[in-house]
């Protein structure tokens, strides 16, 4: 490629290059602008906005958190999907290639990619959680509607009055025929479960199945994906407010308690719902969109994605509180925020116990909420394991990489690693590798992304790049939040991260010493990319002349790799 072309930031080069990138089509692309969407749709609307959203806003307001939640959306979640589209889009690379714009962080791609390494790992367990129950929820009584022998006096039959320091058959079957979860780790993790193990394995292998072909199976398997949840969303909806009690529930949470506004722990609640949701800076956003079609105007995907997303939330929110409406009417509980759990127990002990009351076969509702689970893991971790196989290929070459071997080799590593959560302590270690490895380093990278973008590579020269490849100007919102608003929200909720953060526990048990070394050291695997592949683009300026200073703008610099993906492969072949 040309020096002139490789400069393509200036509008006559890409005047130069419009005819080339208009009549070029890269080699593995979407078959239609639909199988993206429904990628997209099927990557972001996951099992947070099943399990965490519900939670999240009744912790934080009920009502008034999506006033917050909507701001959020508009000033951090749009920007940074429409940013990372852009990108994708326009280099046609996976996320670490992509950073060629600014080799001095190129260092936020890989750890986007290692972050996203560890995401997959425990949401596959939990698949195979989902997966384990929804086996359970095939025979003839749900196990976990009446107690068990073996569980003796620590269980109650759902009435109040002998509930008092007693646990649910809903909470034991978990706890202990499933997990056998162990009080603490500081005696060892314990053996893995068989049975989960096995449904671990089958997990990885539909996985691997939907990965086998690259975007050639995934696309396909997008349609389903990214429906069937909506499906059965709006079957769970019907019941639910059709259920006794279920009205109480649902005007419980959208009860607005408006001094909770004036709270930064609900503004901080709602960016990182935000974040964390729609699944940005992790790389799989810059990744699907890399294999979109070079002249796409994606601005209408980004508003129905967005919006699907935070409609998802919202109708899991009313589906989960007319559900516990009807529950708490049930077990005769007056307060409808006792009978809540969060996270992971509003999946697997909340849910399964209101529906081992339903009146009418209970089972096939069992087998459609945790089908629609399933599901939902199945979108969110090959959007993950798309974004890991495509930075391999982009290193080593497509055709010596073929992507069924690649597939193959990511379900075995990925198997591997994740039976460490299919031991008693398995959901100590998720609890530990979520907030060290994913959670703490997510929100530093993101900015660095931002800063990458925005201000190294330059909104202007991105904007431009923008109207080359779609033809449309970009208009002072986006440039103002890519610029300035986003990545000093971002800032915000780091700076109230840090200063609130405090021993990480899981159900209220502490740590051992050695699992917050290990922690440590896998946040400091993903922060030192930064420093590290910083060193490394000022160690490649060593033979040029100048100063420090001089080598150091040469890193801001784009590559000489960089360019639009179609016009690159134009001039390649």
């Amino acid at each position: 490629m040309s020096r002139d072309l490789k400069a393509h930031s200036s509008s006559e080069t890409h005047l130069e290059m419009e005819s080339v990138a208009k009549s070029t089509k890269p080699k593995e692309q979407w078959d239609n602008g639909l199988e993206f969407l429904f990628s997209c749709i099927s990557l972001s609307v996951g099992l947070g906005n099943i399990w965490r959203f519900p939670y999240i806003a009744f912790q934080n307001g009920g009502g008034t958190f999506v006033i917050p939640y909507l701001i959020a959306l508009m000033v951090i979640g749009r920007p940074v999907y429409y940013l990372e589209i852009a990108l994708g889009q326009f280099t046609g690379r996976g996320v670490v290639k992509a950073f060629d714009m600014a080799p001095l962080l190129k260092g936020v791609a890989v750890g986007q990619v290692l972050a996203t390494g560890a995401s997959i790992t425990y949401y596959s367990s939990i698949m195979a959680l989902t997966l384990r129950f929804l086996v359970a929820s095939l025979g003839s009584e749900l196990p976990w509607s009446h107690c068990w022998v073996q569980w003796g006096s620590d269980c109650h039959d759902g009435s109040i009055v002998n509930a008092t320091g007693k646990m649910s058959p809903a909470q034991l079957y978990f706890e202990r025929e499933i997990l056998h979860e162990v009080p603490n780790i500081d005696n060892g993790l314990g053996m893995p479960n068989l049975d989960l193990v096995g449904c671990l394995f089958v997990s990885w292998l539909i996985i691997e199945a939907v990965l086998l072909r690259g975007i050639k199976s995934s696309g396909k398997a997008a349609y389903f994906l990214g429906v069937f949840p909506y499906v059965v969303l709006l079957i769970l909806l019907l019941r639910a407010v059709t259920l006794p009690g279920a009205i109480d529930g649902i005007i419980y949470f959208f009860k607005p308690q408006w001094r909770q506004l004036l709270d930064p722990l609900v503004w901080y609640a709602a960016v990182t719902q935000v974040f964390f949701s729609l699944a940005i800076c992790f790389g799989t956003v810059i990744t699907y969109a890399s294999y979109n079609n070079f002249n796409r105007n994606v601005y209408k995907d980004i508003v129905i994605i967005t919006t699907m997303d935070s409609c998802s939330s919202i109708i899991a929110g009313c589906i989960t509180f007319g559900i516990l409406g009807n529950l708490a009417r049930e077990t005769g509980v007056t307060d409808i925020g006792s009978v809540v759990k969060g996270g992971a127990g509003l999946a697997f002990i909340s849910y399964p116990e209101a529906i081992a009351r339903f009146e009418y076969v209970p089972q096939m509702f069992a087998v459609l909420f945790f089908l629609m689970l399933f599901v939902l893991g199945i979108g969110s971790t090959v959007g993950m394991g798309t974004c890991i196989l495509r930075v391999v290929r982009d290193h080593f070459g497509a055709r010596s990489t073929p992507t069924w071997a690649l597939a193959s080799c990511l379900t075995i590593v990925g198997f591997g690693v994740s039976i460490v959560y299919m031991t008693p302590g398995g959901q100590f270690i998720l609890n530990l590798v979520d907030f060290y490895g994913v959670s703490f380093t997510a929100l530093i990278l993101a900015i660095g992304e931002l800063v990458a973008v925005a201000w190294i590579y330059g909104v202007h020269r991105f904007c431009a790049d923008i109207k080359f490849m779609m033809g449309i100007e970009t208009g002072w919102y986006w440039r103002l939040c890519w610029s300035y608003i986003t990545p000093g929200l971002m800032a915000a909720v780091l700076f109230y991260m840090l200063l609130d953060m405090s021993p990480l526990t899981y159900k209220g048990v502490s740590y051992p010493a050695l699992a917050h070394v290990f922690g440590c050291c896998l946040a400091a695997l993903g922060l030192l990319q930064l420093p590290g592949w910083a060193c490394y683009a000022l160690y490649r300026q060593r033979h040029n002349p100048g100063s420090f200073w001089q080598k150091l703008r040469a890193t801001c610099q784009p590559s000489d790799t960089w360019g639009p993906a179609n016009a690159q492969m134009d001039v390649s072949s």
